[in-house]
Parts: C-alpha cells; structure tokens; sequence
C-alpha cells in the first residue's frame, strides 16, 4: 500500500508567518514516513502558495536561529527573495491532480486558524486536521469566544470591546471610557490575533493610548481586558466528538506577561507539567476545557488556556487555540506526550481524525 500523501500548509499572510514555518518543520521531523509523504506548501506574506524546492528550501530553514539574529521585518525580506522569480513552484489548486489525500493546516492566526483555509479545503473536497470552518471562525474572535463560553457557564474576565474605527474616530471618548471602567492592570488585545502578538499589558495610563493604537493597527476589533492575578494553564485537547483532555500545564512567564519574545525568542518561560495544582482544581480544569471544546464544535484538537486566581481559586477561561504551536517548545505536543501521545502518534491521530470526519 503507497504512502497517504499530507499537504502540510504552513508560512501564511499573518503575523505568526514564522513561528507557522517552525511548526511545520517539527511536524515534518516526527511524521511517520512509513504511512505518510509530506507535500509542502508554503504560503508567503503576500498570499501566493508554493510547492516543490521553494516550500522545501523555506520548510529547511532555521527559523528559531534566524528570529533571534534579525528582526522580522529582515527576516520577511529573507523569505521574500526566496520566492522571487519562482513561478515555477507556483501551485495552481490541482490537489487532487497532485495526489494529496489529506490536508494538515499549521497556519497559526488569521487566514489559518480563522476558517478560512478551512473552507477553500472543504470546497476542493480535501479533508483536513483540526477545527471546520464555523468552530475555527467563532475561536479565533476572542470576544465571541468569551460569550460563548460565558453562555456555557464558565468565568471569563470582566472586558470590553472596541472596534478600531470608533476608536480613530472619537479616541477621546473611547480613552476615558476605558479609564473609567478599568483600574491598573488592564490588558488590550487585538480580538483575532494569537501568539500574544500585539498584545500590551497596561501598568500605567499614560501607555494606554499607545497600547490602543498598537492593537487598532491589527485588528477592526480590539479587547480591553482586567488582568487577571493568577496562575496561568492551559490543556491539550485531542478528539473529535469525544475529546480527551490532558493534565494542565502551567506558565512561568519570564517577563511581566507570557508575550510573544518571551514564547519564541528569548524562551525564558517556565513550563511545569503537570501544573502546580491540587488533584480537585486539576479535575475541574479537564472538565471545563472539554466543555468548552464542545461547546464551540471543536473537532481533532485544540488547546484551552485558563487562570486560577490567585485569592479566589476561582477558574477563568481565556481563549482556546484551534492551531496550537507545534514547535519544541510549545505546551500542545509537550502535554499530550506527558500524556503518552508522542509527537509522531500525535500526528498520526491528527491526521486520523481528519479522514474520521468524513466517512462520519
């Protein structure tokens, strides 16, 4: 029997591009070789898909090596001359003439996690690892989530929203609206963004609008957030219609909050699997984290992020990520492997539940 042949997509038009490529390049070292050959595609910034020796030439490079000698705006025009003058690798939508049997997305943020791929794969007839279109779309707009998982009887921390274009045209307004609501610490996001990018923890007034203008250049809509004092944890998810829910594992941040440098750059964070948690708060976690799954229509798997207030001990859902990193130091593969899913089974259950999905 020849080899199931895996799209794996990766890069993307968003601002976790790289973290997208470093992905991708752990999934393609731990795949099983003897059930699966990889077809990389690779998405540049500006939305062209490339196949053969330019997505395999990116799919080698060392992006971890390269995020930390130069700045993202070189390293964009790194990955930009490669694919100059590449029309040869230019992939024209043939999956089926290709051969490929199934799709596994690894394109973390907007046009990957969103639904958007999603839909232009189930349009082509391919099946695809992870989330379908509506549970993607709801998950990446954290504010919808927050209804929905508020509607689910779970906590969420007090927020408001904002939408870019109120905010330019009345800034004075929407400023003191903030000052008004919120006391010290706050945090703003952009509503549809992952990988903390963009994100800005506000200690002190006189940044709010800087941290406002940050977030407006990212997204149409932003949230205003109250920090909330506690541990932070997150559980894997794995499954379609009956999910199995991992231990938690618990952040250490290395700078004021776990942001983007602290992720991928610096990796000063420390992560403790299992989280620093009694047996009850443990068994609570699980438990809502599936219910959350469920409750948006999760499908092949995800990560929930939490926070267990410090005073309280109360629970307060975050977000969950229907793409989570794949890198060597993300917390998805780190927690199913605690949890005797190593990253080579991962992959294969991933790719599994995909094809699960459309004999069901």
């Amino acid at each position: 029997m020849s080899n199931s042949v895996v799209a794996l997509l990766f890069g993307g038009k968003s601002s976790e591009h790289e973290i997208s490529i470093i992905s991708a390049k752990a999934i393609t070292a731990h795949i099983d070789k003897n059930k699966y050959t990889i077809f990389p595609l690779y998405i540049s910034q500006c939305g062209q898909w490339f196949m053969g020796r330019t997505a395999r030439e990116i799919l080698d490079l060392d992006m971890s090596s390269m995020l930390k000698q130069h700045s993202l705006e070189e390293t964009g025009h790194q990955l930009h001359n490669m694919t100059a003058n590449r029309e040869n690798d230019l992939f024209r939508f043939d999956f089926r003439q290709k051969g490929i049997d199934v799709a596994f997305p690894v394109l973390h943020g907007t046009y990957g996690e969103d639904g958007k791929v999603q839909g232009l794969l189930e349009i082509f007839g391919i099946p695809y690892t992870g989330c379908g279109v509506q549970a993607s779309a709801i998950t990446m707009d954290k504010a919808v989530t927050k209804i929905c998982a508020a509607e689910a009887g779970l906590n969420v921390a007090e927020y408001i929203t904002v939408s870019s274009s109120d905010y330019l045209s009345k800034p004075s307004a929407i400023l003191t609206k903030v000052e008004e609501h919120f006391s010290l610490p706050f945090f703003v996001k952009p509503a549809n963004l992952g990988s903390s990018v963009g994100i800005s923890k506000v200690n002190d007034m006189d940044t709010l609008q800087e941290s406002i203008e940050t977030a407006c250049c990212l997204d149409k809509k932003i949230i205003i957030e109250k920090a909330v004092n506690g541990r932070e944890v997150e559980v894997a998810l794995l499954g379609n219609e009956n999910p199995i829910a991992t231990c938690a594992g618990e952040i250490e941040p290395g700078s004021d909050f776990y942001d983007y440098t602290d992720k991928y750059i610096n990796n000063a964070a420390k992560l403790h699997i299992p989280a620093r948690i009694d047996g009850k708060i443990h068994a609570s976690l699980k438990e809502s984290a599936i219910k959350i799954y469920k409750t948006l229509g999760c499908s092949g798997m995800a990560r929930a992020d939490f926070f267990i207030e410090h005073d309280s001990g109360l629970l307060i859902f975050n977000e969950i990520n229907t793409i989570p990193g794949f890198t060597g130091i993300s917390m998805y593969p780190m927690l199913m492997e605690n949890s005797g899913i190593g990253f080579t089974e991962l992959i294969d259950n991933l790719l599994q539940l995909a094809l699960e999905k459309i004999v069901s």
